[in-house]
């Protein structure tokens, strides 16, 4: 099979790549891409050439499982140079995403044209990287210094708007953008559209673009810094870039690629290597190969909650009607309230279009009559953890929806088995566990019950993967995979601060290794009420097999976290960031008398290795006992679920 093919259409040599799913530059595509610019050089019957794909999509970047293996000629930087030195004019037929290596591609090609719903930019920082055949270099020549940066180290592609304004692209087009970018080609190879278009030896000769000095380089940098959490590849390409200026074409590209060899053997490029290809293994396991999933179509939510609007919002977004039932008239108020202020949330920072809005809320149906769902092929339950409320909702739901439809639970803690047999069918109950705030978080953990018949869960991974969610099989356990992990880290954590750390201590223990927050920060976040309740059904035991007590202590003493004002920090009037307050070590001094616990000193290694090897250690026997099916899975789940930092891979990367 060829991927990359030449046709001629008249005087226009049409250079097409097929390379599903995303067009990814292969070696095989690069190989192509050079013989059939040659192809089109040497050919007298043509005067241009246009590159275009098949697929929704332009060029999505390099094909990231050959990163890890030596690379094979010709590399990239071989391909654009080959395409920049064409003495015919090459113009980039974008659609879709041009992403990474793809946008280099087309910023070598003289013209570009690009349909109206395309995307373009270099996403590379998210695996570690930074582009690596010219990329930096073409673009600080064609845009202005910050908005180059923010495109390599802040890696959020831009709309075609967007790309047109700033100069990426010279056209836009609805529709079918070939035709359109067949005439820019020739109108290049007529002699028109030279000062719109000139070459690429042309743009080469101007300087790179100038990096801005005292307080506006400082905001950007802060921005950068801001935006990286602590990775190498954002910073690197700042420096690159700032550095620049003071380098010609030749010397930058070289620079560039220096950088981008170094980076792409580092540890964090592997671990965000591996992670992204975790993604797309995820949720494919070979007892489901060959399995038709149920499909889903309509999805019902029980409870009108934060987590319940979230998973509805979700499904809305996705372009899934929705069906959301509460227990009486004022609990759906309330949640058609939360409802509005998820959509107002999202609308406010752009993620949500008038027009989006309209239709979503025209998907939606609110009730408090279970037999609306009789239509749904999905109803996820998410009320209180209360296995008889839970026992209660389900004798509902099987009684008015179809045999066919799954019913799923978004329980974190409760056993699977045990709602399932409260059901007339167990084979079509699963769990679908979701992460608050469950419009906006990426994890889901799709729990496979004793019972629950292989199309089920394939159908929960596949509506999983239709509503944008990373879609983790966990069998049944208490805390499934990740909150198993949690009370294990978190355990540890608590039985440290018993020994002699603070609190503090070991949040900045963790947060100086990559976490956003660290765990007594989460708790008071979350609530400590949680963990009190959990603790009531299964105690919490130190590694030497003594219980733990201080949350017992803080919830008796009236302190649940950041809502009521004070849990492991104090948060006066309201106040997000927690503060130290010495009643809570006054608190554990008194507990620690009492309990006779001589205190030691602690580390901030030896507090990050302690916690770090709690998570390893739990996910090695959640790995043991069949829970999940891959290492990989577990640091998905602590990655997008917990907040573990994706440079470090997860628990189970050992670099």
């Amino acid at each position: 099979m060829s991927f990359v093919e030449l046709t001629r259409r008249g005087d226009v040599g049409v250079i097409h790549i097929d390379n599903p799913p995303v067009n990814a530059l292969s070696t095989a595509v690069r190989e192509g891409l050079i013989a059939a610019t040659k192809a089109v050089a040497a050919d007298p019957s043509l005067t241009c050439g246009v590159i275009t794909t098949a697929g929704r999509g332009f060029i999505a970047g390099a094909d990231i499982r050959e990163m890890g293996r030596p690379p094979e000629p010709p590399i990239l930087p071989d391909v654009i140079e080959r395409l920049a030195l064409c003495p015919k004019p090459l113009v980039a037929a974008l659609k879709g995403a041009a992403l990474g290596g793809g946008l280099e591609v087309a910023l070598a090609c003289r013209g570009r044209v690009a349909a109206t719903g395309s995307t373009l930019g270099f996403p590379e920082v998210a695996i570690g990287l930074i582009p690596g055949a010219g990329g930096t270099q073409m673009l600080l020549r064609l845009v202005g210094f910050a908005d180059a940066v923010r495109l390599v180290a802040g890696g959020r592609p831009i709309a075609a708007a967007e790309a047109l304004r700033l100069g990426l692209i010279h056209q836009t087009v609805e529709g079918d953008v070939l035709p359109a970018a067949m005439a820019f080609a020739r109108a290049l190879a007529a002699g028109e559209h030279a000062d719109l278009a000139p070459s690429l030896p042309t743009i080469r000769a101007r300087p790179a673009a100038a990096a801005p000095v005292g307080d506006d380089m400082e905001r950007l940098a802060a921005e950068v810094r801001k935006a990286g959490r602590g990775r190498s590849a954002p910073l690197a390409a700042l420096e690159l870039m700032s550095l620049s200026p003071r380098l010609d074409y030749a010397k930058g590209v070289a620079e560039e690629r220096s950088i981008f060899v170094h980076l792409r053997a580092s540890p964090e490029a592997k671990a965000l290597r591996r992670l992204f290809l975790a993604e797309r293994e995820t949720g494919r396991l070979p007892e489901l190969e060959g399995v038709a999933p149920r499909d889903v179509k309509t999805v019902g939510v029980v409870g009108a909650g934060l987590m319940g609007c979230g998973i509805a919002y979700a499904a809305l977004a996705a372009g899934l009607p929705a069906i959301v039932a509460e227990g009486d008239d004022a609990a759906l108020a309330r949640g058609k309230a939360r409802m509005a202020e998820v959509m107002d949330g999202a609308a406010g920072s752009g993620r949500l279009t008038a027009d989006k809005r309209s239709r979503m809320e025209a998907a939606l149906t609110w009730t408090t009559d279970f037999r609306a769902f009789a239509t749904a092929d999905l109803v996820i339950e998410a009320v209180f953890e209360d296995m008889a409320v839970k026992h209660q909702v389900f004798a509902r739901l099987d009684a008015v929806v179809r045999s066919d439809a799954i019913l799923a639970s978004n329980t974190s803690y409760l056993d699977l088995d045990a709602i399932a047999a409260g059901t007339a069918d167990p084979s079509r109950v699963l769990g679908l566990h979701f992460f608050s705030p469950a419009h906006v978080m990426r994890l889901l953990e799709v729990v496979r019950g004793g019972a629950t018949a292989p199309d089920v869960l394939a159908g929960g991974v596949a509506f999983g993967k239709a509503i944008g969610k990373i879609p983790v099989v966990t069998g049944v356990c208490e805390g499934f995979c990740g909150n198993r992990i949690l009370k294990a880290y978190r355990t540890v954590a608590e039985a440290m601060v018993e020994d002699g750390a603070s609190p503090a201590e070991v949040d900045a223990a963790m947060t100086d290794h990559g976490f956003p927050m660290g765990p007594f920060a989460v708790q008071d976040m979350a609530g400590l009420e949680i963990a009190y309740a959990n603790r009531k059904l299964s105690p919490a035991l130190r590694p030497d097999g003594r219980k733990l007590g201080l949350v017992e202590m803080l919830v008796e003493a009236g302190r649940l976290g950041r809502k009521s004002g004070k849990g492991w920090y104090a948060y006066p009037e309201g106040a997000r960031a927690p503060i130290h307050d010495p009643d809570v070590a006054q608190l554990i001094d008194v507990y620690r008398v009492r309990k006779e616990i001589p205190q030691r000193m602690f580390r901030r290694a030896s507090i990050r290795d302690a916690l770090l090897a709690a998570m390893r250690d739990e996910g090695a026997a959640i790995l043991r006992e069949g829970i999940v099916a891959r290492p990989e899975d577990i640091d998905l789940v602590m990655v997008h679920g917990y907040g573990f930092p994706a440079h470090k891979g997860g628990p189970m990367f050992e670099g």
